[in-house]
C-alpha cells in the first residue's frame, strides 16, 4: 500500500515534471519567478509545503516520527500530485516558456526537492534519487548527497494560513461533488449545469467564491450557485444524535426529540452555524452543539445532495442535449489521447483526426472539432463515414462503437 500510495506517486510525479522539463529545456537555473508573481495555486502549494516543513520538523524533534511520515505521504498523495499537478497539467503542455509555464516549473521542482529533503530519514534511497537527478541539472546545491544536505527550514513568510484555508474548501467541495456523480454513475467527463452551496457567514461566501472556478474547472460544472440557508431552494431534516445527547441527558431526551422535531429551517440552520445553542426544555435550558444532531439535505427531484458537518452542497443532474455533445467531446478526447500514447507518439507531435460520424458523435464534431483538435495537437478533426489513418482503432463511448483514424502529420 506505501509503495503504490507513497513511493509510486511521488516518482510518477518526478517522472512527469522531467518529461515536459527535458521537452522544454527546463533546466532550474533560470530567473526565479517572484511569488507574488505566480498564480495563486503555486502560492498555495508552497505555502502548503513550508507548513508541512513546519509539522515535519516538529514531529521530528518530539521524537515522534509517524505523524511526521504521515504528513509527508498526504502532502504528496492528496496535494502536490492529486490536486497541484492534476489541475496544472496544461500549464506544462505545448507553447514557449512563458513566464507561468516558469513559474509552474519552478514551484513544482521546489516542491519536489523539498520532499526529497524531508523524507530522506524514512525513504533514503528514492529520495537521495530525486535529489540528485535534480541537482545534476540544476546545479543549485553543491551537495553530493541528500543525507549530506541541510535540512528545510519553515519559511514563514510564504505561509498564508487564509489561503490554505480557502483551498481546503474547495477540495472538499469537489470531493463531495465527485462521489455524488459516482452515486449515479455520470463519468467526471460529462458536464453539468450547476452546484447550489447554502453558504452560513461571509467568510465562508469569500472562499468558496474566490475557488469557484477551481471548482468548477474540477468537477467539471458550468456554475457555482452560493444561496443563503433562508432561500428555500434546500431544505434539511435533522434529528438527535443519541449517541451524544443521551450520556448527557438521558432523562430529557424524550422533550429534546419532541422540540427537535419543530424546529424550522431557520432554527436548523442557526444550530449549524453556531458553536453552541441553547435550548428551552420548558422545566430546564440545555446547551447543545452541532454534534448533538443530525442533519442532512431533503433531495430534490433533478437533484444529488450531500452534507460533510456544516458544508451542504446539491448537485444539478439534468444533462441537456448541448451538454451531452459536449460529453462526447470530452470522450473522444480521451479516445485520440490514448491513441497517442499507445501509438508511441512523442508529447510534442502535430496530427490529424478522422472520427466516425455517428448518431452519438455527429453534434459533438459539430460543435466541438475545434475544442478537439486544440486539446489533441491535431491540425485537423473531421467526420468520416470510414475513417482514414495509418492509426485505425476500434473503440466506443458510452458503450456505442466506433472507428477514429489518427496521421502523424
Amino acid at each position: 500500500e506505501v509503495r503504490r500510495k507513497f513511493f509510486g506517486t511521488l516518482y510518477n510525479t518526478y517522472s512527469f515534471f522531467a518529461l515536459y522539463a527535458n521537452v522544454d529545456g527546463f533546466t532550474g537555473r533560470e530567473a526565479e519567478v517572484p511569488m507574488e508573481r505566480r498564480p495563486e495555486i503555486d502560492r498555495w502549494i508552497v505555502s502548503l509545503l513550508h507548513t508541512l516543513v513546519g509539522d515535519v520538523t516538529r514531529a521530528l524533534e518530539n521524537y515522534d516520527p509517524t505523524p511526521a511520515a504521515r504528513a509527508i505521504q498526504e502532502f504528496v498523495g492528496e496535494n502536490l500530485s492529486n490536486w497541484y499537478v492534476r489541475l496544472n497539467r496544461k500549464r506544462f503542455w505545448g507553447g514557449g516558456m512563458t513566464e507561468d509555464k516558469l513559474a509552474a516549473y519552478q514551484t513544482l521542482y521546489t516542491c519536489l526537492e523539498t520532499v526529497a529533503m524531508l523524507a530522506a530519514p524514512f525513504a533514503p534511497f528514492i529520495c537521495d534519487r530525486i535529489f540528485c537527478d535534480l541537482n545534476a541539472v540544476s546545479g543549485r546545491r553543491s551537495d553530493e548527497s541528500v543525507h549530506l544536505s541541510t535540512f528545510p527550514e519553515a519559511d514563514a513568510s510564504l505561509i498564508d494560513k487564509e489561503l490554505e484555508e480557502m483551498m481546503s474548501l474547495a477540495q472538499r467541495i469537489s470531493s463531495m461533488v465527485l462521489a455524488l456523480r459516482r452515486k449515479v454513475n455520470i463519468k467526471v467527463r460529462q458536464p453539468l449545469t450547476r452546484i447550489l452551496v447554502p453558504v452560513l457567514d461571509a467568510r465562508t461566501r469569500a472562499r468558496i467564491e474566490a475557488a469557484s472556478a477551481l471548482i468548477m474547472n474540477e468537477v467539471n460544472v458550468k456554475q457555482v450557485e452560493l444561496i443563503d440557508e433562508t432561500a428555500g431552494i434546500i431544505t434539511k431534516r435533522i434529528k438527535p444524535n443519541f449517541k451524544t445527547l443521551g450520556p448527557k441527558y438521558g432523562k430529557q431526551m424524550k422533550q429534546i426529540a419532541a422540540l427537535t422535531a419543530t424546529f424550522t429551517q431557520e432554527q436548523i440552520a442557526a444550530i449549524e452555524s453556531a458553536p453552541e445553542t441553547v435550548l428551552d426544555l420548558g422545566t430546564e435550558r440545555i446547551a447543545v452543539t452541532p454534534a448533538d444532531f443530525e442533519i442532512a439535505p431533503e433531495e430534490m427531484p433533478g437533484w444529488l445532495m450531500a452534507s460533510e458537518g456544516a458544508l451542504t452542497v446539491a448537485l444539478d443532474i439534468t444533462v441537456t442535449d448541448e451538454l451531452r455533445a459536449e460529453g462526447v467531446a470530452r470522450e473522444l478526447i480521451n479516445r485520440i489521447q490514448n491513441i497517442r500514447k499507445e501509438s508511441g507518439f512523442e508529447v510534442t507531435d502535430r496530427i490529424r483526426v478522422e472520427i466516425e460520424r455517428t448518431d452519438l458523435t455527429a453534434e459533438a464534431l459539430d460543435r466541438w472539432a475545434g475544442y478537439i483538435a486544440q486539446q489533441t495537437l491535431a491540425d485537423a478533426v473531421t467526420g468520416s463515414d470510414a475513417p482514414r489513418g495509418t492509426t485505425v482503432v476500434e473503440s466506443e463511448v458510452d458503450e456505442q462503437p466506433l472507428r477514429i483514424g489518427v496521421t502523424r502529420v
